[in-house]
């Protein structure tokens, strides 16, 4: 990124991810880049690419994860984001003093623009963390991966097929590469989540005939338009109601628990069908993704996981996952009832904090995490969902991991950019690209 936010971003890089990340294989490795497999003893240098509130935090769970890691570098889009980033860690490094040798970020290591994400990659970092809209972290990782920097990237990992594709390219490209890709599906770093799911895999609820999935919950934040504020600034600065930077809730959100269902099964879905729509949320400052959805998805063997999330205030909260076998049953996240009981209650270390201490210890062990393709597969999973509610049609996996679908602009300006009409069953249809109506 530069420092003026009037640069543009191209859809091409998307599309050329695959290209960049193959490149890479044949550029040299950077000193800060060590050779795949080597173990750390130095401090592993990190940088951020996204200073919002997620992003933030992921950097305040990071710092609180691990001796012999330094936060050094930060990057933005939007400067004003930036600097509430720099105040917000240095409120926690100062009402937490043992922290302070993990934040040494400097003014030179702070980049503002589209383009902030290279300047951090190429600041010294042997580690990025990605917390960006969706939209952009397929090109975000495909980068990173190239240049030979480990990741940690936000779920989800992508908003369509095209980029779960560049995602899954660029999880094998670290595999050879010996980097490591550790993604922000929490749960799977949960103790509580881990010691039932061992269980289930070594038969303790028999074999798994089906289960459901929740993320049931009220709205969220949403910045009201300033006259000075641009289309794309406007949608960039509420990027969880448009479904080419979130993905719609059911993607950026309710990810989580499919996730556990396909931990749980050990496999994807092979079909989903689905209903939702856009009943509570109808203002247009809300963008135009959904408000709610039900899907059922279909996995081998029969199994079937019914998914629903909704985000409308005034309704009953569930975020949940349970699941039913042939002894037994369970709630994934601590506890399995029928033949073979168990509770768990042994340590429950902060999850959000976990994966980042999972994340440097494979670094520094010299056997890195790889969790890309899951996250891709999980993505697409929920992709897959969402798609089977906007089109009214039963969607299959092969179909869409094959789909040219491409939700992000070709180009990415701040200026005009019209957003496209409310998803429509009957008449959206699953191969749509951007087409700037």
């Amino acid at each position: 990124m530069s420092d003026s936010t009037n640069d543009s971003l191209s859809r091409r890089a998307f599309v050329q991810a695959t290209a960049v990340v193959t490149a890479g294989l044949m550029l040299p490795r950077t000193l800060s880049a060590r050779p795949a497999g080597a173990a750390y003893s130095d401090v592993i240098r990190i940088g951020l690419v996204g200073c919002g509130g997620r992003g933030t935090g992921a950097a305040r769970d990071c710092m609180r994860a691990s001796e012999g890691i330094q936060i050094v570098a930060l990057g933005d889009l939007f400067p004003d984001r930036l600097a509430q980033c720099k105040a917000n860690l240095s409120k926690v490094v100062a009402d937490t003093p043992a922290l302070a040798s993990k934040y040494a970020v400097t003014d030179d290591k702070c980049f503002t623009g589209f383009d902030a994400y290279k300047k951090v990659i190429d600041s010294g970092v042997d580690l990025v963390m990605f917390a960006t809209p969706p939209g952009f972290r397929p090109m975000h990782l495909a980068a990173a991966v190239a240049a030979g920097k480990h990741v940690f990237i936000e779920k989800p990992a992508g908003v369509d097929p095209t980029g779960v594709r560049s995602v899954l390219e660029s999880a094998e490209i670290a595999k050879q590469k010996g980097l490591a890709i550790v993604a922000g599906t929490q749960r799977r770093h949960d103790l509580g989540y881990r010691a039932v799911i061992d269980r289930v895999k070594g038969g303790a609820i028999g074999e798994v005939l089906g289960g459901q999935v929740y993320w049931n919950q009220g709205g969220l934040w949403m910045n009201a338009r300033k006259p000075e504020w641009s289309d794309t600034e406007w949608q960039l600065r509420n990027w969880l109601y448009f479904t080419w930077l979130s993905g719609d809730h059911i993607v950026e959100q309710h990810l989580h628990n499919i996730d556990v269902a396909n931990w749980m099964l050990g496999a994807h879905p092979i079909k989903a069908t689905g209903v939702g729509g856009r009943q509570w949320r109808t203002d247009p400052a809300y963008g135009h993704i959904y408000d709610h959805f039900a899907v059922d998805y279909e996995y081998p063997n029969g199994v079937h996981i019914m998914s629903m999330c909704r985000q409308i205030d005034g309704s009953a909260n569930l975020v949940a996952e349970n699941f039913i076998g042939s002894k037994g049953s369970t709630d994934a996240k601590g506890t399995i009832l029928g033949a073979k009981p168990f509770k768990y209650a042994g340590a429950a270390p902060n999850p959000y904090v976990q994966e980042h201490a999972d994340l440097h210890a494979s670094i520094r062990s010299g056997k890195p995490i790889n969790e890309g393709k899951q996250v891709a597969e999980t993505t697409l999973s929920a992709i897959m969902g969402r798609e089977a509610a906007y089109t009214g049609q039963a969607i299959t996996w092969d179909e869409l991991l094959k789909s040219p679908q491409s939700l992000v602009p070709t180009t990415i300006a701040l200026g005009n950019l019209p957003v496209p009409s409310v998803a429509m069953p009957g008449q959206t249809k699953l191969d749509r690209t951007w087409s700037g109506i």
